[in-house]
């Protein structure tokens, strides 16, 4: 496909983000407030800068990608099928018995490289893709998303100083910066700031962006990779958990639970016009 404009990627967003509450009205279970903070991120991604081929989820070649905060599967799914790797009509399944969307991310469904769930394990991941990669001849990327009260786990840090201690390249780490997390703010429960400086502390170059202004976050993330041939890098992406929806956004309330149908109603109402709002500004 054609890669997407800024507008064009700032409108695919907006309907992940539908996409995504739908199939978890559906299901009635799922993790809406850290999926529609990302859907900006994930639009960039798999819509202009990733190399992959749907049709051949295993092509040896493609860039691969790590849902480290796997309780964000729902956009990741939504991604997935708007970006062609199964039906559309599948989200329909998520979480029901014999589905192949599961609760998170599992090898078994197509496009995903990681089976992920229980905190904090992607970077270790993405790094040894790497690493293999790199014994292999094979220059492509790996992206790795990880939640901002993810980064509380140790084992984090202790890939981001393996990484930069082995001087891997092509590694792409994205944090969804919205503060919050299952009990509360970040800040309450675990601050990790400074942030940008632990990250440089430990050996990575550090970009910072607003990670719902494609117009920013675009830019930066071409720079993430374009730099990645260097060493590891990773993208602070500022976001505001429940994007999209008035009563979700910054609300801990919204990491798990799943809206009743006046609540589901008026998320789509305000999606949709916010869909609108920027179909205005592509017709411009």
């Amino acid at each position: 496909m054609s890669p997407c404009n800024i507008n064009e990627l700032s409108c695919l967003a907006q309907e992940l983000r539908i996409e995504c509450l739908k199939s978890i009205y559906q299901a009635g279970s799922g993790h809406p407030g850290g999926s529609l903070s990302a859907a900006e991120i994930m639009s960039c991604l798999y819509f202009r800068l990733m190399r992959i081929k749907p049709r051949e989820p295993h092509w040896e070649d493609r860039d691969r990608f790590i849902m480290s905060k796997g309780h964000a599967a729902p956009i990741f799914y939504a991604t997935l099928a708007m970006r062609g790797y199964f039906p559309l009509d599948e989200l329909k399944t998520l979480r029901q018995l014999g589905s192949r969307l599961l609760g998170h991310p599992s090898i078994k469904t197509p496009g995903v490289d990681m089976t992920s769930g229980s905190l904090g394990q992607g970077l270790s991941v993405g790094l040894g893709m790497r690493l293999a990669g790199r014994l292999c001849g094979r220059n492509y990327k790996v992206f790795v998303l990880l939640g901002d009260g993810e980064l509380q786990e140790g084992e984090v840090w202790e890939a981001s100083m393996a990484a930069a201690h082995f001087k891997i390249d092509n590694l792409v780490a994205i944090v969804d910066y919205n503060r919050v997390q299952l009990d509360g703010a970040v800040g309450e429960i675990m601050e990790v700031e400074p942030l940008a400086s632990k990250w440089q502390s430990f050996g990575w170059q550090v970009l910072e962006t607003d990670g719902h202004d494609v117009a920013q976050l675009l830019p930066i993330l071409d720079k993430a990779v374009a730099y990645s041939a260097h060493g590891p890098i990773v993208v602070i992406a500022r976001t505001v958990k429940g994007k999209g929806v008035s009563y979700m956004e910054h609300k801990a309330d919204w990491h798990g639970n799943v809206p009743d149908a006046d609540q589901f109603r008026q998320a789509m109402e305000e999606l949709q016009q916010g869909l609108l709002t920027r179909r205005g500004g592509l017709a411009k």
